[in-house]
């Protein structure tokens, strides 16, 4: 009677075992495929494509000066400055005595002459002191129209045919971080300098500003392009992959991406325009792409416009 119960017991439990590691399996089993079955999500940062105008331009630089200057000479043979009446950075007007010379030899007195200003503007040299011998011939200062301002500088031969009159410029200064002002091409040279193979060309600064000095040195971008309601997108948001430029963009329903193939125009420093492949309104990816392919799910983090 005793060896009939211990048997019972003996293959109820194992009964009892073989289910349990029957459930077990099947839960791990389960569990296994639950996790087999999750998506890799990408976190990504995106853009909202929008029409936009970019300005395509050559930069260089060049040294301000005043549109126009005459120089200052005195009406005697020789003689002596006595006086100076004027100071460098005073404007002037045509006629205005500017300082007095003295044409006396010994034994002989002349009457003080003056040297007087040849045209209306604004002293920018005068490097003649009391007591200093002039002549004729020799200039004793310049006077110049700061009114209006100019930058003559050189094109290389082989952006001469991106130029031309009447174009727009941008010039910065060192002296005014994170201002431009505008000027215009006024003047191409009609022959390259052959020992340069550079072609001249001047602008103007206009309208003018009081703030802006002969002397200055400006840096210039002359824009040469304009694209007008163009579709511009980051350089670096186009992907390469089989010789094909590709983005990525964003489905917004599925929070997944689609493979959109673009045919790039012209490129200015980090902007690129999209002659194909993008309209206004898309959303594109534009960091995080390198890991991306087709459909694949994402985590957008922001859209900037």
């Amino acid at each position: 009677m005793n060896n009939k119960i211990i048997s019972k017991i003996t293959l109820s439990l194992m009964m009892c075992f073989l289910m349990c590691s029957f459930l077990l399996t099947g839960c791990k089993d389960k569990s296994s495929k639950e996790k087999d079955a999750v998506e890799t999500v990408f976190a990504v940062y995106a853009l909202k494509v929008n029409n936009s105008n970019l300005d395509d331009y050559l930069a260089f630089g060049g040294n301000v000066q005043a549109a126009s200057s005459v120089d200052i000479y005195p009406d005697v043979q020789s003689g002596k400055i006595t006086r100076i009446l004027v100071k460098v950075g005073e404007v002037v007007q045509k006629n205005q005595v500017l300082a007095e010379v003295d044409s006396s030899r010994p034994g002989m007195d002349y009457k003080v002459s003056p040297i007087k200003a040849p045209v209306s503007g604004t002293v920018t040299s005068l490097p003649i002191n009391v007591g200093s011998t002039v002549a004729a011939s020799m200039a004793i200062g310049k006077i110049s129209s700061t009114g209006k301002l100019e930058i003559k500088t050189n094109v290389a031969e082989r952006f001469i045919s991106r130029i031309g009159l009447y174009q727009k410029a941008e010039l910065t200064f060192d002296a005014f971080p994170g201002e431009s002002f505008p000027a215009v091409l006024v003047e191409i040279d009609p022959v390259l300098d052959t020992s340069s193979r550079t072609l001249g060309i001047k602008l103007i600064q206009e309208p003018s500003d009081p703030r802006l000095r002969a002397g200055m040195y400006a840096r210039i971008k002359l824009v040469t392009d304009t694209k007008k309601n163009a579709i511009v997108i980051p350089h670096n948001v186009i992907v390469t992959r089989n010789s094909k430029d590709i983005v990525y963009v964003l489905n917004p329903i599925d929070s997944t991406v689609s493979v959109r193939e673009v045919q790039k125009g012209i490129r200015v420093d980090d902007k690129q325009e999209v002659v194909s492949g993008l309209n206004a309104g898309d959303i594109i990816i534009v960091k995080g792409q390198a890991l991306l392919s087709e459909g694949a799910k994402v985590n957008v983090i922001s859209i900037s416009e």
